[in-house]
């Protein structure tokens, strides 16, 4: 158990962290999954505009460390790839 302030102090900013980035990351999954819901059913005016939602969320979540630039690419062209072919 944490005896100093300090690190008291350290496991509540982490314990804030961690409720933040899931916050983050679960909304990152609904976003991806909404739009391979809107592909599958073939919904072409939802596609865009639920694309450039997915792109900035995916984005977002690179950009704060939530998941690395080179995973958010990578979803993004496969999502891409899914909705051109």
């Amino acid at each position: 158990m944490a005896n100093s302030p300090q690190a008291r102090k350290r496991i509540r900013q982490t314990a804030t962290r961690t409720e933040h980035n899931t916050t983050l990351r679960s909304r990152m999954r609904t976003e991806i999954k909404k739009l391979e819901k809107a592909i599958e059913a073939g919904e072409k005016k939802t596609i865009g505009s639920q694309f450039t939602a997915t792109m900035a969320t995916l984005h977002k979540a690179a950009s704060k460390g939530i998941i690395r630039k080179e995973t958010a690419s990578r979803k993004i062209s496969r999502l891409a790839a899914r909705i051109k072919g």
